[in-house]
């Protein structure tokens, strides 16, 4: 499995990709078709019609990283698609994604929590107050 670090942005597609494009086709997706920069170290999705196929592209400062898995059996769980032709996915739902979980059925516990944020010292009573 990947390990990612908790700054990357991951973007997956919404719309099945030409699996016959490689590093400088799925560029020009990110490019043209997101409006992004795929030299920012964001993490890029592209699944195939089937479903049953999955690149991964990531730019690491010296060349782009094309990571390919291909299922021997089932598919992987289709994206709600969108009007921009992607959606934002968090390291544990793409792990989940490559890892065959549900997503509508797995659900994150109540003490997780998905963005924390820390008071100053100032702001501890105002933040007990307010529970």
């Amino acid at each position: 499995m990947l390990s990612l670090p908790a700054q990357v942005r991951i973007f997956a597609a919404t719309s099945p990709v030409d699996f016959r494009k490689a590093h400088d086709g799925l560029v020009a997706i990110v490019r043209d078709g997101f409006g992004h920069d795929p030299f920012d170290g964001s993490l890029f999705v592209f699944f195939n019609k089937r479903r049953d196929r999955v690149k991964l592209l990531l730019w690491d400062r010296n060349g782009f990283w094309l990571h390919y898995k291909r299922l021997e059996r089932g598919t992987f769980k289709a994206l709600r698609d969108s009007a921009s032709g992607k959606q934002s996915l968090d390291r544990a739902t793409l792990s989940m994604l490559l890892e065959g979980i549900d997503l509508e059925k797995g659900k994150r516990r109540a003490h997780f929590a998905d963005g924390v944020r820390i008071h100053g010292r100032g702001d501890e009573s105002e933040s007990r107050a307010s529970r």
